[in-house]
């Protein structure tokens, strides 16, 4: 918990002042119980004269009155300034989580999975925040009725003590026992929590192919098992719950009998009045009740250590891609250069993706990168601007190794358009402008212009105003791929890089990409991943990739001479266009 101490030290002032006010409350509570014992004994039962009686009644109660109201209004205070203390540490705990989930690298939030990490943010500093509002008022509140509570019941007469000594272990152990059981359990129910998230969170993002597929039914089988193992697990934690509270009634139960037979006998012996017994019983009713809170305040403690233990593992989790130590390099040309570069990804037992990658790339040109599914394309392409580090060799731009670089400045001179395109509910222009926020009006059509963009959005009817949907899904496949382009234009790199990000164009869209590219982005580098042959042929050179290595490089017609497998393969794709195998 000292993550959370952490968060509370800026709110200490509001959290000192939530105890502080729920002690006012608590000793307003304590001293009622012996206020309506002189009533009983003075004014009820006392030897005074009506009259005198009936005015101590009512003075008495008056006193009792405005007591309430002070213990109120310090449950008012407290309440408020708990929760205002719980709600300021889950805003920045929250900020600061989001701000790490966004720092980490790809493989560490695959690691985590997104409906884990949603959870985390949601769920688990939800109970963080409900620990610190209940702890800040809750265990003063249960603390002084307990202590003031003994202290008060032993001043009335000492013999009440046995009850306590009796009642007082068994509602320990009761406690005790069942929350040995249940604390486990609610790590268990978050990380099905995690599981009910990651079923949602693929089925809305994943609804077309669903579809698609009529895979609806399997769907709903598969959140139904996720939901029903959330469901059972819950279910065990409350069936423990529930037999808590019932015991500790009963031993409850027979402390006030026990009192009131302790009592009796003691007012028979003429050594204790009635109105003594009835604030006794009292007492012991809020001491036992105190004892059933810490019951209820574990299973809260025992919720919030497991969120608390989720949400510092994100926290305390370095990012395993971080600023290089060259503050001063800048990036002003964008020639790209692997020197013997080998890349496995984490937990594939080492096995190579890439090795022995030498490859240069000189300012301006254009380079296109070739090759089967899975031979390593995308991965060779991602190590530019660190989405994950090689694992061999050395990355660099402009004689600079990648890792040397402030991320910031790095990434700000690389564009990336994604094999897959992501959008964001908003206007299209918004949605282009997240290459360049500050972009003009006229730099937002001149970027949709060169990626063929322009015409389709003005035939919407409300132009770069017209509103996009979640994820684009009012768009084709091939306006948002454009968009995707135009964004990464906007932002005016110095390497462009297309990770198969055209494959939703025909022929003659792409054809005219390429040339607005070679005619308005000249000085820049321009790296393309592409599976047709077509998309590739009018690039400088051409880098066929087999199996992790770089089998071939050189322009179309070199490669047609002298690679049998770019000649498999533009054989292979020219038949298929022409008709000769598919008809």
């Amino acid at each position: 918990m000292r993550k959370v101490i952490k968060y509370l030290k800026p709110y200490w002032l509001i959290a000192l002042l939530c105890p502080l006010a729920m002690i006012l409350e608590v000793s307003m509570d304590l001293i009622q119980p012996q206020l309506m014992s002189d009533i009983v004994n003075f004014g009820i039962l006392g030897t005074a004269p009506a009259d005198e009686n009936l005015r101590y009644v009512i003075q008495t109660g008056i006193y009792m009155l405005i007591f309430s109201l002070i213990g109120c209004a310090g449950g008012i205070l407290s309440a408020a300034f708990g929760t205002i203390t719980a709600q300021k540490l889950g805003n920045d705990m929250r900020k600061d989580t989001f701000e790490k989930v966004m720092h980490l690298s790809f493989q560490q939030t695959d690691k985590f999975t997104t409906g884990s990490l949603v959870t985390r943010l949601t769920n688990d500093i939800t109970m963080i925040q409900q620990f610190v509002a209940m702890s800040l008022r809750m265990f003063v509140r249960t603390g002084m009725q307990f202590i003031g509570g003994i202290a008060c019941l032993l001043f009335l007469n000492v013999n009440f003590g046995l009850v306590l000594v009796i009642s007082l272990p068994i509602q320990l152990i009761v406690v005790t026992l069942i929350m040995k059981r249940a604390a486990p359990l609610f790590g268990i129910v978050q990380d099905k929590l995690d599981k009910v998230n990651s079923v949602v969170q693929e089925n809305v993002t994943g609804a077309r192919v669903v579809k698609a597929f009529t895979r609806e039914e399997y769907e709903i089988n598969r959140f139904d098992d996720a939901n029903t193992a959330l469901m059972e697990t819950n279910m065990k934690v409350q069936k423990l719950l529930a037999i808590l509270n019932p015991l500790l009634m009963v031993v409850m139960n027979a402390s006030v009998m026990a009192i009131i037979l302790i009592g009796g006998l003691q007012v028979e012996a003429k050594s204790m009045e009635v109105g003594s017994v009835m604030a006794a019983v009292t007492y012991i009713t809020q001491i036992l009740m105190s004892v059933m809170m810490v019951g209820m305040m574990f299973q809260q403690v025992s919720r919030a250590m497991a969120s608390a233990k989720r949400v510092k593992e994100v926290l305390d989790t370095d990012p395993v891609i971080s600023d290089g130590s060259s503050a001063q390099a800048e990036i002003t040309q964008g020639r790209v250069e692997f020197k013997n570069v080998g890349f496995y990804y984490p937990g594939t037992a080492g096995k190579p993706v890439l090795k022995d990658i030498d490859l240069t790339v000189e300012p301006g040109q254009m380079i296109a990168v070739l090759g089967s599914t899975g031979c390593g394309k995308t991965s060779l392409v991602n190590l530019i601007p660190r989405f994950y580090d090689c694992t061999q060799g050395e990355v660099l731009i402009d004689g600079v190794n990648v890792k040397d670089y402030e991320l910031d400045v790095l990434r700000s001179k690389i564009g990336v358009v994604l094999q897959k395109s992501e959008l964001f509910s908003g206007t299209v222009a918004e949605n282009i402008r997240w290459g360049d926020n500050e972009a003009s009006d006229e730099e937002v059509k001149n970027a949709a212009t060169i990626a063929q963009a322009d015409t389709f959005i003005q035939g919407f009817n409300e132009g770069y105003d017209t509103m996009i949907s979640e994820k684009g899904a009012s768009l084709s496949g091939g306006q948002k791929q454009r968009m995707s382009i135009a964004r990464a234009i906007l932002k005016k790199p110095k390497i462009l890089i297309f990770d198969d990000s055209t494959s939703a164009l025909d022929l003659s869209t792409e054809s005219k990409l390429h040339e607005a590219l070679r005619s308005s982005l000249s000085g820049v580098t321009v790296i393309m991943i592409a599976q047709r042959i077509a998309s590739v042929m009018r690039a400088d050179r051409i880098a066929v990739i087999d199996k992790g290595t770089i089998c071939a490089f050189g322009t179309h017609s070199e490669l047609m001479q002298s690679s049998e497998i770019y000649r498999d393969i533009y054989y292979s794709q020219m038949k298929n266009e022409g008709g000769e195998q598919n008809g």
